[in-house]
């Protein structure tokens, strides 16, 4: 699997220019990304790498920051896109490439049309993917944005970059895919600064390049997507319309990135185009241990916590569950208000990861069920699929509150690690055939027939403490509110939120209260 492995930087001029190579194909590609780039962060969208991975598979793939973004030297004023033509030229003469294609998507459509008509001796080929020849409305170009509305847009980028907005434009069929918001919120973040972003985009609205594609004389490939929302379909058109002899590649879509759905079609249309031939491309598929967390009594918590305090308790559930996530070498897969779904490429360390996060969360007053199975998945989007999700999604439903539940495959792929499991016995997952074979992860586990009761009651016995935090959050205090109440910490409180939880067997709060209500 290719990965970042460090930035190397030609010079142009005075500037640094950040630059990776992967592939030793028989034709060299630069791939020219849009508005602002980060390097080594591209690579962190499994989607994305997927994409970047195919593109190497056939061609020595050159990839670059330009300057003013990524790991390239800041530099004020902002480029001329003369200046980043000559940027491109450093790193082919750093390269050794004397003649390359140039892939340009979304802005970068536009400096690699630019390129192919400045320079037409180190042009190969040219492919415009979602991109276009004036963001604004021009005589003769009827697409584009009015000024006035582009001025609004601008004004409110420093408010809101690093957030993640914009994935409704760029990415519609993503919108219920976390995993792409959280890292588009944060490659923008790596890629430029809010001042520097806004700067960009007022660059970019200033470009026309209407006027010279029709000295362009090297083969040229478009694609665009017959509904995207950031560059009209119009646009490109009017690229195909106005190159010599370009081809136009129509997909029927609504995203203005090229990396998921589609992605097969046009990684299979740029390679025929740049070699003669496109290979079949076999569904690509992963063993991968899948863990689920599921947060018990959930909706309980919603209603008894209210609106703020549940989502700040969902946060702090996600800071936890990710960051053991990472520390163990997993992958998010989905997040959502009730637990997380992450892949793993180490069986036991996707055991170590549950556990830590059971354990973690119980010191916030969370009981989570967590469910694992290891299997093969298929790579969809760049994102896995398939039954190992399934069966670990049931696994998770078998589980008790507070329990790491696995599969006999996950325990079976573990013998030697020094994980201890303790056996439940066979059951039936819902929606899967056949009976599956189930233990319970770590140490002193209880033996427990599947009839047991889930949660048994341990004690009923409160200490004094324990009894006046149990009597302030049954009146609907948080533990800061009950900790500034007691003057205690509120980290003792969570403690004691913990110990009366496992003392009375219960999951949340709502059941505490209405325990002291009987009582």
């Amino acid at each position: 699997m290719i990965v970042f492995t460090g930035a190397r930087y030609a010079r142009s001029g005075d500037v640094n220019i950040a630059y990776q190579v992967v592939g030793d194909g028989p034709i060299d590609l630069v791939l020219v990304l849009g508005w602002v780039s980060h390097l080594a962060y591209v690579w962190e969208l499994p989607a994305m790498a997927r994409f970047l991975q195919r593109l190497a598979s056939f061609s020595r793939l050159i990839l670059f920051d330009k300057r003013g973004t990524g790991m390239s030297d800041r530099v004020h004023p902002l480029p001329t896109l003369e200046q980043r033509m000559d940027d491109v030229r450093a790193v082919l003469d750093a390269v050794g490439s004397r003649r390359a294609a140039l892939f340009g998507i979304s802005e970068g459509g536009v400096m690699s049309a630019l390129f192919a008509a400045t320079y037409p001796d180190r042009a190969a080929g040219l492919i415009i993917n979602g991109s276009y020849p004036s963001r604004l409305l021009r005589p003769g170009y009827p697409w584009g944005i009015p000024a006035g509305k582009f001025d609004q847009r601008i004004a409110g980028i420093s408010e809101t970059w690093g957030q993640g907005l914009g994935m409704e434009a760029y990415a519609p069929s993503q919108l219920q895919n976390p995993e792409v918001a959280a890292w588009w919120g944060k490659f923008t973040q790596m890629s430029a600064s809010p001042g520097d972003a806004e700067d960009l985009m007022r660059m970019n609205i200033q470009i026309d390049i209407g006027g010279i594609l029709p000295t362009i004389r090297v083969p040229t490939l478009v694609i665009h997507a017959n509904q995207d929302k950031v560059a009209p379909f119009e646009a490109g058109r009017y690229f195909a319309d106005h190159i010599p002899g370009a081809r136009m590649l129509e997909l029927d879509s609504i995203d203005h990135w090229p990396y998921f759905g589609d992605a097969d079609l046009v990684l299979g249309e740029v390679e025929e185009f740049l070699t003669g031939a496109r290979r079949a491309s076999a569904p690509e598929t992963m063993l991968a241990t899948v863990l689920c967390t599921n947060v018990a009594q959930a909706g309980a918590h919603a209603v008894w916590l209210g609106g703020r305090q549940w989502h700040d308790l969902v946060d702090r559930h996600h800071s936890v569950a990710r960051k053991a996530i990472a520390r163990y070498g997993g992958r998010e897969i989905e997040a959502g208000e009730q637990g997380i779904t992450a892949v793993f490429d180490g069986t036991a360390r996707a055991i170590r990861c549950a556990l830590e996060i059971r354990d973690e969360l119980l010191e916030l007053g969370l009981r989570v069920r967590a469910g694992l199975h290891a299997g093969e998945c298929e790579i969809a989007g760049g994102r896995p699929r398939g039954v190992a999700l399934h069966v670990a999604s049931g696994v998770m439903a078998a589980a008790q509150p507070s329990e790491v539940l696995v599969s006999s495959t996950v325990k079976d792929l573990v013998v030697g690690s020094g994980l201890e499991f303790a056996e439940r016995g066979s059951r039936e997952l819902t929606g899967l055939p056949g009976s599956w074979g189930l233990y319970a992860a770590g140490r002193d586990q209880p033996e427990r027939g599947p009839a047991e009761p889930e949660r048994p009651l341990v004690s009923t016995t409160l200490s004094r403490r324990e009894h006046e935090v149990a009597q302030l959050l049954a009146q609907g205090m948080s533990n800061r509110e009950i900790a500034q109440r007691l003057y205690l910490s509120e980290r003792t409180v969570d403690n004691h939120v913990h110990h009366i939880l496992a003392k009375l067997g219960f999951d949340s709060r709502v059941q505490i209260a209405t325990w002291l209500a009987r009582k």
